[in-house]
């Protein structure tokens, strides 16, 4: 198993989006706390994927969405993919995005979320079931991922929660959301999109369904706490 990295020491580099301490809960012992990813703590995302169960979220380093198309490497290997992908977020957060949150149980990573303006994610365009609703500015979740020893504790709705306040923070004022809804139990490696009830006990609606398995749900976002 991987070894919980200390402090990162990448180059730093001011975030076009959002403030750097925004959403900045550090965890103390026995406590869940969340920070925004940086340069600084690339290394703790490294180790988080490192875990059991992130087989997915080390395939695409949450990359997926940002693109269209199929990448030039999937013509060399799926390996060659999985580097490519993690060196594009490595340099989409040394450019000074913040594309999550890390989630961390006692000081050490436990789980992620990603999200971040709609228009970031240039697949969410073209999919049928992801599309735009409207005209609507929003912030669109599109990754929630807790690794397998830390699960059944609450993690991704703590880690939902972190995210709608730093939305709030850095001015959205609706958040999207395109959950799993269907009665059969799916494997834990593969909700990375949440389900209905994680969405709907956190305030979001269901505004439009376009598969028998997956809704699209929005948060208004307004001064009160998440």
């Amino acid at each position: 198993m991987p070894v919980p990295p200390g402090a990162a020491g990448a180059r730093a580099a001011e975030p076009r989006r959002g403030r750097r301490g925004a959403g900045a809960v550090m965890a103390g012992p026995g406590e869940f706390g969340s920070r925004p990813l940086t340069p600084e703590n690339w290394a703790d995302l490294e180790y988080l994927f490192g875990l059991p169960g992130g087989s997915i979220v080390r395939g695409c380093w949450c990359m997926a969405y940002r693109r269209t198309g199929t990448p030039p490497e999937a013509a060399i290997s799926p390996a060659a993919v999985r580097a490519a992908s993690k060196q594009a977020m490595c340099d989409l957060v040394g450019s000074g995005v913040v594309p999550g949150l890390i989630g961390y149980l006692d000081g050490v990573a436990a789980g992620w979320i990603s999200f971040g303006p709609r228009e970031e994610y240039l697949k969410l365009r073209r999919s049928p079931i992801m599309k735009p609703v409207d005209d609507t500015p929003v912030w669109s979740v599109v990754c929630s991922y807790v690794a397998k020893p830390h699960r059944g504790q609450g993690l991704q709705r703590r880690l939902l929660a972190a995210a709608i306040e730093y939305a709030r923070e850095n001015g959205a004022t609706v958040m999207e959301a395109y959950p799993v809804d269907k009665a059969e139990r799916s494997h834990p490696d593969f909700m990375f999109f949440g389900s209905r009830s994680l969405y709907e006990r956190a305030g979001f609606r269901e505004v439009v369904r376009r598969s028998p398995t997956r809704v699209v749900m929005r948060r208004e976002l307004d001064s009160s706490p998440a």
